[in-house]
């Protein structure tokens, strides 16, 4: 589904190198979670995946379905099924939520050339996913994130992911300030999403979501690179003992 290739990237501010040779592959239906130290380089892969500004990628490359990302603008790369849930989701006033989905959704439609959903269809759809979610009709109608608590930015997120269908979601540290209820219901929007057609690369922190997420693979990630890859056992270790061990292994 995604294939990375000795991904390098720089900040362009600062000519600072941030990504130092990244190589990740994730099969289609696979759940992959990255974990690693502040500062190792997890959120800037997603925001490069997703085509941030500010990051200037040097050498390397990163293929959704053998189609080259790097190479699109933002839209493009969401068009052919890339998805990224921020760690903190953006507030946008003046824009009613269902206003907001509803014109997603057929601007992604009409970049893959299928017909836009009509309003009727949109209403169906949207109100079953929203209800599996537990997000009430109130906060469908208000603007997107405005006065969203940091539980409901986040399964408004999992809402607008389970519109757009992606292929391949990318999940930045999306357990951030959520409590353990806010989690669970966020990792069921998940697992509900799971499939052989969808792969997911969680990038986090903490073992707790995994509890509920549970991955296929669990890398670790250091001073740019992905320094150690295992099973789910993983995570338990870094939980258990931190990432000192792990590191020095490597070193």
């Amino acid at each position: 589904m995604l294939e990375i290739k000795n991904l390098h990237v720089k900040l362009e501010e600062e000519d600072k190198i941030i990504l130092k040779g990244v190589n990740l592959s994730i099969g289609a239906g696979q759940v992959h979670a990255i974990m690693g130290p502040n500062g190792s380089g997890k959120s800037t892969l997603s925001y490069v995946l997703a085509g941030r500004e500010g990051y200037a990628v040097t050498e390397g490359s990163a293929l959704l379905e053998g189609t080259e990302l790097l190479e699109m603008e933002p839209e493009e790369r969401a068009a052919v099924g890339l998805f990224l849930a921020f760690q903190y989701p953006v507030e946008i006033p003046g824009v009613g939520n269902m206003t907001f989905l509803r014109t997603a959704v057929n601007a992604q439609r009409k970049a893959r050339g299928e017909d836009e959903m009509s309003a009727g269809d949109f209403l169906k759809v949207v109100r079953a996913k929203a209800k599996a979610l537990q997000i009430d009709a109130e906060m469908m109608k208000r603007p997107v994130n405005v006065g969203f608590s940091g539980g409901e930015k986040k399964r408004n997120e999992i809402l607008q992911m389970a519109m757009l269908e992606p292929k391949m979601c990318v999940l930045d540290e999306t357990d951030s300030g959520l409590d353990v209820d806010a989690m669970k219901l966020v990792a069921d929007g998940v697992n509900a999403l799971r499939g052989a057609g969808r792969s997911f690369l969680v990038i986090t922190h903490y073992q707790r979501l995994l509890d509920h997420i549970a991955p296929d693979v669990v890398h670790i990630m250091a001073d740019g690179r992905i320094v150690k890859s295992g099973g789910p056992e993983l995570a338990l270790e870094v939980e258990n003992n931190g990432y000192a061990g792990i590191l020095a292994e490597v070193e």
